[in-house]
Formats: structure tokens, C-alpha cells, sequence
């Protein structure tokens, strides 16, 4: 019996060492259902835009004034638009830009947020001040405005320098990073206020880790739960902007379609071509939400306080 207990003990002890924290955290994840079903959303969203124009080998810009707005057939799925152009064709090649716009503008937020975010929580006394005072200055901007006050003055100047595609891109990254990093820096700043002062991080100290290594080896990394859930609303934020300045007519180009370019271009057909707004307007709320719900799952997931 002794014995038994013991290798029941050892066994038990063994598959507790198994799990490690991401492994727990995925588990957590699996059991929100809405989170998983946002998550298999969003890999069927990247797949169809990264593979799809391997399968449908449609050009984007051929033009057919026999076929102008279509309604979907199985020669067009998604119909066509006022010069005949393939829909489908055109949503697979904007949502891959629409998605890399996405995720470019968050790694910029993110990488900002959390450096302003970590030299103002590691800091005390006039840098914290000054580094919170540029947050809130920040903060007061109006957004939408500036957005496009800064596309209309830089957005020709880049397009000649770097090309209509590069350069439009790197111009609403850059405008949407800039607004998107705040909030960031707020949440990993109040996260080291509250990491530097426990007892593991005290313990580093007394063993002489240096500043630096404090931050690199013992805060940083038990601060980045909530930045990664931040980070999931920063890519839905950012869609939503791109898919604005695009339906304003400050995104991208007409030959360069994007799903918020392809909203502005059907806006005047609405009464008799619903199907041209309707399927980038799907596209746009399916991968914000599915976004949105991936990001509750991995709050839920990553926040050691629930119980699941």
C-alpha cells in the first residue's frame, strides 16, 4: 500500500510538473466556447486571403463591361463591380492587406506601448511625469481628425517616393500606430507598479540583478498577459481605421483594393448592387469579431484570479 501511495503520489506530482503556464493558459482558452470559435474564424479568414488567390486565378484589375454588376453566380461567387471586375478575386487581394495593416499597426502600438509603458513603471519622479505627460498629451488628440490631416499632407509625397502600395501602407501604419499605443503604455506602466514591489523581483534585487535584468527577466514577462489581450483589440482597431480612411477616400488607391476601398467604391450602388458593400462590410465585422472574442478568451485565459 506504502508503495502504491508513493507511486500514486510521484505520478500525480509528475503530470502536475507537465503543465506548463502556456499549457494551462490553452487549456483555459479551450474552454470558452465563443473564443475558439473566434479563433477558427479568424485561421479559415488568414487562410482563404493568403491561399485563395492560388486557387482562384482571377486577375484583380480585368475588366468586363458585359458582366458589370453582377450579382453572384458561379462564374462570379461574389458578383462583380461597375466595371465587371471579379469581387472574390478583389476581397481575397485586399484582405490580405487589410489583415497586414492589422497586425503591422499592433506589432508598432505594442512595441511603443510597452517600452514608454516599461521606462515610466521601472521609473520614479520626473521621467514618470514627462513619459505620462506625452501619454495624455497623446490621449487629447482627436483622432479621426489628425488621421486624416496627416493622410492628406504625407499620402502623395510617399506614393511618389515609395510607390502607391508601400507607401500608403507604411503611412496608415505609422498614423494608426501613433494612436494606438496609449492605452498600452498605461497598462504595462500600472502592471510594473505592481510587479516591481513582490517578493520575487525584491529578490532579485538583493542578489544584485541590475535594473535592466529586473525588468528583462522577472517583470516583463509576468506583464505581458494583458498586453497580448490588448493587443488582439489594437488589430480589430486597427482594421476598423484602415476600413475608415479607405471609405473616406484617404486609404488606398482604386486600384489597390482593400475591403474598407471596396465599401467606399460600392457606397453610390447600394440600390442596385447591395451584394458589392455587403461582402467586404461581412468580412470587416466577421474578423473584428472574431478578433474581439479571441481577445475575451485570452483575458479570461491568461488572468491567474478565474477560476475555469
Amino acid at each position: 500500500m506504502a508503495g502504491s501511495t508513493l507511486a500514486s503520489a510521484t505520478a500525480s506530482g509528475a503530470r502536475a510538473r507537465s503543465v506548463s503556464p502556456w499549457g494551462e493558459a490553452w487549456r483555459r482558452f479551450r474552454r470558452h466556447k465563443l473564443a475558439l470559435v473566434g479563433l477558427v474564424v479568424l485561421v479559415v479568414l488568414v487562410l482563404a486571403v493568403v491561399f485563395g488567390p492560388l486557387v482562384w486565378k482571377v486577375a484583380i484589375n480585368d475588366i468586363d463591361f458585359t458582366a458589370r454588376l453582377k450579382s453572384p453566380s458561379l462564374a462570379h461567387p461574389m458578383g462583380t463591380d461597375d466595371l465587371g471586375q471579379d469581387l472574390l478575386a478583389r476581397m481575397l487581394y485586399g484582405g490580405r492587406i487589410s489583415l497586414a495593416v492589422g497586425l503591422t499597426a499592433m506589432l508598432m502600438a505594442i512595441c511603443v506601448g510597452v517600452v514608454i509603458g516599461a521606462i515610466a513603471g521601472i521609473s520614479r519622479g520626473s521621467v514618470d511625469a514627462s513619459l505620462m505627460w506625452l501619454t495624455d498629451l497623446f490621449l487629447a488628440l482627436p483622432q479621426l481628425p489628425f488621421l486624416l490631416l496627416v493622410s492628406y499632407l504625407f499620402r502623395e509625397q510617399l506614393k511618389s517616393l515609395l510607390g502607391a502600395e508601400v507607401g500608403v501602407f507604411i503611412l496608415i501604419v505609422a498614423v494608426i500606430g501613433i494612436f494606438r499605443w496609449m492605452p498600452v503604455a498605461r497598462l504595462v506602466r500600472a502592471q510594473f507598479f505592481s510587479l516591481r514591489e513582490k517578493e520575487f523581483v525584491e529578490a532579485a534585487r538583493a542578489l544584485g540583478a541590475s535594473t535592466p535584468r529586473q525588468v528583462v527577466r522577472h517583470i516583463l514577462p509576468n506583464a505581458l498577459g494583458p498586453v497580448i489581450v490588448a493587443g488582439t483589440i489594437d488589430v480589430a482597431a486597427a482594421i476598423i481605421l484602415e476600413s475608415t480612411l479607405s471609405f473616406l477616400g484617404l486609404g488606398f488607391p482604386p486600384d489597390i483594393p482593400t475591403w474598407g476601398r471596396l465599401l467606399f467604391d460600392a457606397k453610390d450602388h447600394m440600390d442596385i448592387a447591395a451584394h458589392w458593400a455587403l461582402f467586404p462590410g461581412g468580412a470587416i465585422f466577421l474578423t473584428v469579431l472574431a478578433i474581439n472574442f479571441v481577445g475575451d478568451g485570452l483575458r479570461d485565459a491568461l488572468d491567474p484570479r478565474k477560476v475555469m
